[in-house]
């Protein structure tokens, strides 16, 4: 089985277009994942919504990301670039996007692989998996096998053994890493929409479960074009800097 993860697309019209081309290029996956945040910071919110809701009827999965929740329920408890984003997309899309976003769930279980946003320890108080003590609690809240998540847009992988705490292993862009047949396995999928490992291109996750093995995808696309319009939107100017950076 092939299943192509995406995560934090964040309303970037131009990195998830360019990340669904080189998905197909691939070859069209079993299994089709949406980790959450389709909205937030981006300029293009009613695109990425429409087409996720597409690539659902499709047959894809989707959950909902901290972002989703705030455009929403309204909510603000977030830095303020974020509010901002949260109200700006507020005021632009429609009722049914809303109900769309709200409508998605927390989290996914396929098989013996589990999909969240943040975390599987409290996934609607979207704790963040930067250290080992996270990714133990958060594998610990699960007995899946694999789990999968975004949040933190910084690509990661940490491998247990039963009983074991975690190990934390960074994998190399576009080189696959194995799947332990003894492991459970934790994979933070990076980000599609905003990249925060210092490397601007938008990154996406492939697994290969005849393989044995997990691929961190990286994409070019036009951040410029994207910057550009966070610009002409009125939207604050860090949020197109740091698409050019990728932080």
């Amino acid at each position: 089985m092939r299943i192509a993860i995406l995560s934090d697309i964040h309303a970037n019209r131009e990195a998830f277009d360019a990340v669904m081309e080189a998905v197909h290029e691939r070859g069209s996956p079993d299994e089709l994942v949406l980790l959450g945040d389709l909205v937030g910071y981006g300029p293009d919110p009613i695109y990425v919504i429409e087409k996720a809701a597409h690539l659902m009827a499709d047959g894809a999965l989707c959950i909902m990301g901290n972002h989703d929740e705030a455009v929403a329920l309204n909510l603000s408890n977030m830095t303020e670039n974020a509010r901002f984003a949260v109200q700006w997309t507020r005021e632009r899309i429609a009722p049914a996007h809303l109900d769309f976003l709200a409508g998605l769930p927390l989290s996914l279980q396929s098989e013996d692989r589990l999909y969240v946003h943040a975390s599987a320890e409290r996934s609607g108080k979207w704790p963040y998996i930067r250290d080992v003590d996270a990714a133990e609690r958060c594998l610990s809240a699960s007995d899946a096998r694999f789990v999968f998540c975004g949040h933190t847009h910084i690509p990661a992988i940490y491998y247990a053994l039963p009983g074991r705490r975690p190990t934390h292993f960074q994998p190399h862009d576009n080189v696959a890493a194995p799947l332990s047949e003894i492991r459970r396995h934790l994979v933070v999928a990076g980000a599609v929409g905003q990249p925060r490992d210092g490397n601007p291109a938008a990154c996406f996750v492939l697994v290969d479960t005849q393989r044995h093995e997990v691929t961190m995808v990286r994409v070019p696309y036009d951040y410029e074009e994207t910057a550009s319009k966070i610009q002409a939107a009125g939207l604050p100017g860090w949020l197109g800097m740091r698409l050019k950076i990728g932080r």
